[in-house]
């Protein structure tokens, strides 16, 4: 079966829904590298599509967890001391939350439970990526663990694809020392939503961009 990958979404709903028109899921898996929240305007209805798309579909969607959703995890149990998230586009979503009528903590126990990587053979799929840094790279903590790497990529043997650090090009790159794709086209900065399209084995088919709709972030 094929991999249909997306990248960050950060809250933009409709252009979401419009990359998911690329999706067949009776011969692809849909993975999503984490950030569905913050920055755009629709993060709640964002969450709460992907849910529903991962009750709907079971193994055949895997959303995995970004740092912005550790983030909100950390606030909303307490443990955000700092109000990072806050500052990071929480702020935002939370009344995004309070007027859309819905209550954040529904969600909570899926987004804590998301997990950070999903790997075949072939294929390692990470927020940030295993970089030649960390010293446990799933430590949700270390800044260059899978959630918060911006450091070079370790060649894994693998196929590495990740998102988090925008390409402000607005098209996806491969990283060919480290054997990586990353796929954040930044599209709450108005550019553009990536899938890259890969076989099981991680040969790449194509790669879909949709423009970032403006409802999104106006």
């Amino acid at each position: 079966m094929d991999i249909f990958i997306i990248g960050d979404v950060h809250g933009c709903f409709f252009t979401f829904l419009k990359l998911l028109e690329n999706w067949d899921p009776k011969r692809e898996k849909l993975i999503q590298v984490g950030d569905l929240v913050d920055r755009g305007n629709f993060s709640p209805k964002t969450i709460r599509l992907a849910y529903e798309i991962q009750i709907a579909f079971g193994k055949q969607s895997i959303f995995l967890r970004g740092n912005h959703e550790q983030m909100m995890v950390d606030y909303l149990l307490g443990k955000d001391l700092i109000n990072n998230w806050k500052f990071n586009g929480g702020a935002e979503t939370l009344i995004q939350f309070e007027e859309e009528g819905i209550n954040p903590y529904s969600y909570l126990s899926w987004i804590k439970n998301l997990p950070l990587f999903w790997e075949n053979k072939k294929v390692f799929i990470s927020h940030a990526g295993i970089s030649e840094h960390a010293a446990d790279p799933f430590d949700p903590n270390d800044n260059v663990g899978v959630l918060w790497n911006r450091k070079h990529l370790k060649n894994i043997g693998k196929l590495q694809v990740i998102g988090h650090t925008p390409r402000i090009d607005g098209l996806p790159e491969f990283i060919k020392n480290a054997n990586c794709w990353n796929i954040d086209t930044g599209a709450y900065r108005g550019i553009c939503l990536t899938g890259i399209k890969l076989k099981n084995d991680g040969s790449y088919l194509e790669s879909i961009s949709i423009p970032t709709d403006p409802r999104d972030i106006d």
